[in-house]
């Protein structure tokens, strides 16, 4: 008698289509690295104080905020990768304008629009991977999502600082022509996906704002988020440029101090991208709480200290240690989102409103931050910032692992 024959399980692999949003993601990050520390610097030389130059970055996340429920609408109606495309055109639209504008105040009203546009293909993003990834390895999706957004996060501000030899309306050009790029790819590439989605997208389950709010998970994942849209999307983007080029000014140091604020970008971006390539997958099997306390507390702690800093190598130390941090926190917390959502279920609402909450931190984050600059100096800014930072791991503290939750009857409270 033949002995039976032992199979060992198909390893499940990434689908192709978030294949291509992944790729699609390098290419946006890449832009966004090249003009990251090179607008607060624009900004600044309309000969505005630190709280103007802030508020070019809190008007991208307001608008963000504002449009947050539309992109959640639009994603429902008309599919995710459509809105992705049009959302990056914006986008490109207001780089390009960005470039040319004469005046402090276009300035503002080129970025408000192009936040319009990167809330259309960030929520259309999200929400694409929630329903697309299969449940055995969303960490691992969500972290080969974030890999390809931070990697080119690395290599963007380094890029931005040799593309100034130039002049600096060339870093906001290319940005402008990278996301058109991006757009064409996800236009062609999903072709098939989006006319399949046109047929189906009617009979999906949707899951309720009220059935994630619910869960105590999704609550502590907002006030993360809230957190996290104050230190890396507003502080980091707005006030870390700024104190990198004028803290260190004349120290003699191996780049100069306006270079600087790229190298500490890449710095953070970096140690993001190193503990997302080493701890991601682990949150499929280990859970999602876990990673992003302690991410929390990582980031919260450098980030408290970064205003004291005596020399420029302690800050791009200290910026690598944060973006560990914070490596070790978004992918899992997109994964418990997806956890959430449930496979294969419209999750618009539960993702715009994360988003909305975490843009409301990069707005709040970078005004306050300003004023704390001009009135007290760099050092209260960061110190501040640590301790939003330690609230969003205190909430996570008390809130159940939703990895469990995931593999009995996902999104169901």
């Amino acid at each position: 008698m033949a002995e039976a024959e032992t199979t060992t399980p198909e390893p499940v692999r990434i689908p192709p289509e978030l294949k291509v949003m992944i790729g699609a993601s390098f290419i946006v990050a890449i832009g966004f690295g090249i003009v990251a520390p090179i607008l607060p610097q624009y900004a600044s030389d309309f000969g505005v104080s630190a709280l103007a130059v802030s508020a070019v970055v809190s008007a991208f996340g307001l608008f963000r905020l504002l449009f947050a429920p539309l992109s959640g609408r639009l994603t429902r109606t008309l599919g995710e990768s459509p809105v992705y495309v049009v959302g990056l055109l914006i986008v490109a639209a207001s780089m390009i304008a960005t470039a040319y504008a004469p005046t402090y105040e276009l300035l503002l009203a080129f970025r408000s629009v192009g936040g319009i546009g990167s809330t259309f293909f960030t929520v259309a993003a999200m929400t694409f991977l929630a329903r697309k990834s299969p449940p055995q390895i969303r960490g691992r999706v969500a972290g080969a999502f974030a890999s390809a957004f931070l990697i080119g996060n690395v290599a963007g501000p380094l890029l931005g600082s040799g593309l100034l030899t130039f002049g600096q309306r060339v870093p906001f050009l290319v940005y402008g022509g990278a996301l058109i790029a991006a757009a064409s790819i996800v236009f062609f590439m999903l072709r098939r996906s989006r006319l399949e989605d046109r047929k189906t997208k009617d009979e999906r389950e949707v899951t309720t704002l009220r059935t994630a709010w619910a869960h105590p998970s999704y609550r502590a994942a907002l006030t993360a988020a809230f957190a996290n849209g104050w230190a890396t999307f507003g502080m980091r983007n707005s006030i870390v440029p700024l104190f990198a080029a004028s803290a260190f000014a004349g120290t003699g140091w191996i780049v100069d101090s306006g270079q600087l604020a790229g190298v500490v970008l890449a710095a953070f971006a970096a140690g993001n991208v190193t503990a997302v390539l080493v701890f991601s997958r682990r949150s499929d099997v280990a859970g999602r709480r876990r990673p992003i306390i302690l991410g929390l507390v990582i980031a919260a702690a450098s980030t408290a200290v970064f205003g004291l800093a005596p020399h420029p190598l302690v800050l791009v130390v200290l910026s690598i240690v944060a973006g560990v941090g914070t490596g070790l926190v978004n992918p899992a917390q997109q994964a418990a989102l997806a956890d959430i959502v449930g496979e294969g279920r419209n999750g618009g609402q539960i993702v715009s409103t994360f988003q909305m909450v975490q843009d409301s931190g990069a707005i709040v984050g970078p005004l306050l931050a300003g004023v704390l600059v001009d009135r007290f100096g760099y050092s209260w800014a960061f110190a501040i910032t640590g301790v939003i930072l330690m609230v969003g791991a205190a909430a996570w503290s008390r809130a159940p692992e939703t990895l469990t939750r995931a593999r009995s009857r996902p999104g169901e409270g």
